[in-house]
């Protein structure tokens, strides 16, 4: 009995706050069930986890509107990644140089300061103006709300390098391409995976409401729609699996910033 006990504590210090986080979500979804269960709710406002499981399934196996789940979830995740990795290859180096240099600092802050604020969604109505309603329209704005964050973050990180860590440098003998690539770079990596963090986020919750708009697939187009007839289900379903998704989507950076950043606090 007292080795199940150790080994029950040993498990609990190992994964205590992993399994914190189980409990939590377990106790929302027992709350769930219960209101539902013991509450006259209609399903129209809060379908019961049995509701819900069901209309899971059938999304799942028959498709919503002629259409595979697969690719109403696919057409979004590309457009994500197509715009998201369009905002990491050109929001880093112009960040890290508007860190690096006053005069590109001083150039390009007054655009970025002004169009940061500013909704993406926003955009909406001139992006299909200009560019129709393609998929051009949908990936630019998920890369104008991803680009402006990746530079925020990455101007910032150069900035953040502690002015005696390179006077150390130069004093050194480092060359300005070494004080760049051997200081400046590693001590602004924190800041560069926190802007891929916030840009991913972004994209993802960008993409969802483009999609609201002139989208015929994807899980925007699927809640707007399913919204729009008053399918109520198929909404939670959607929304369910655009918050999943994102979830898998911070969990990987996440794990990136473990492996690329493992000794940033310590």
């Amino acid at each position: 009995m007292s080795s199940l006990n150790e080994g029950l504590a040993k498990v609990w210090e190992t994964h205590r706050f992993t399994l914190i986080s189980i409990l939590s979500v377990m106790f929302v979804l027992a709350v769930w069930a219960f209101v539902t269960m013991f509450f006259t709710i209609s399903a129209l406002i809060i379908p019961s986890p049995t509701v819900f499981l069901a209309k899971l399934k059938e999304v799942f196996t028959q498709g919503y509107v002629g259409k595979s789940m697969f690719a109403h979830i696919s057409s979004s995740v590309l457009r994500t990644s197509a715009g998201l990795l369009a905002a990491i290859a050109l929001g880093i180096p112009i960040g890290l140089a508007a860190g690096y240099n006053k005069y590109i600092s001083a150039i390009i802050t007054p655009f970025t300061s002004f169009l940061r604020p500013i909704p993406p969604i926003a955009y909406i109505p001139l992006v299909i103006l200009w560019f129709g309603i393609g998929e051009f329209s949908k990936v630019s704005l998920v890369f104008m709300g991803a680009f402006l964050y990746m530079t925020l973050n990455c101007s910032a990180g150069v900035r953040s390098v502690p002015r005696d860590l390179i006077l150390v440098a130069r004093n050194l003998g480092a060359t300005e391409r070494q004080l760049f690539f051997k200081v400046i770079l590693p001590a602004s990596l924190p800041f560069v995976v926190t802007g891929i963090k916030t840009a991913t986020a972004i994209s993802w919750s960008i993409i969802v409401a483009a999609e609201l708009v002139a989208a015929q697939e994807g899980l925007g187009y699927m809640i707007m729609d399913a919204a729009t007839f008053f399918r109520i289900p198929e909404v939670y379903v959607g929304i369910m699996i655009v918050g999943i998704i994102g979830f898998v989507l911070e969990s990987i950076v996440r794990l990136l910033e473990n492996k690329t950043c493992h000794w940033a606090g310590k």
